[in-house]
């Protein structure tokens, strides 16, 4: 076995990996809204017609954002977003160059377009309250994990890439190295 047939096949076994982790997101982004709302529409919707335009780009832009992530995770990291199997390299290209947590931010995007959407304000409410778990798990789990698996690295990321607000230009590490260290 060739160094370049396992890394095919540990990049094919991230995607596959990342693809069936793909039921996170999409239960808390689909089917909880669902539950929440049966997607009924309440008529009139507040905002109108401009409400609803944007509260179906900013469920394309989540949907199209976290696609992206998942291909980073897979083909970049090697591994998956899920906890029990992590990336072996540091995701830092793509989306992940403006914001550290570009699937949350898209997940949070894509049920608060479907608020707007479907003039529905329980969704807001229900965003405001998962963003609790959400932003303690990223503090007390995620960030110290990833500072101790990937050390200097993820320390330069942290220093230059914001956690939930993203930057205007893409962050570029200093050396392509301490990106991959």
């Amino acid at each position: 076995m060739t160094a370049s047939s396992a890394s095919a096949r540990e990049r094919k076994r991230a995607a596959i990996g990342t693809a069936v982790f793909a039921a996170a997101p999409a239960t808390v982004a689909g089917v909880v809204p669902w539950l929440l709302t049966r997607w009924d529409v309440k008529t009139p919707v507040p905002g109108g017609v401009p409400a609803q335009i944007t509260g179906a780009l900013l469920i394309g832009a989540g949907a199209a954002v976290i696609a992206n992530s998942f291909v980073h995770f897979a083909t970049e990291g090697v591994g998956t977003p899920a906890p029990f199997a992590p990336p072996r390299q540091l995701v830092v290209g793509g989306l992940y160059r403006y914001v550290r947590n570009p699937m949350y931010v898209s997940i949070a995007a894509a049920v608060a377009g479907q608020g707007l959407l479907l003039g529905q304000p329980k969704l807001f409410v229900a965003l405001g309250l998962g963003t609790v778990p959400v932003v303690v798990f990223v503090r007390l789990y995620e960030e110290p994990v990833l500072t101790r698996t990937f050390g200097a690295a993820y320390e330069e990321y942290r220093r230059n890439v914001p956690r939930w607000l993203p930057r205007l230009t893409p962050w570029r590490p200093e050396s392509p190295e301490s990106a991959l260290a």
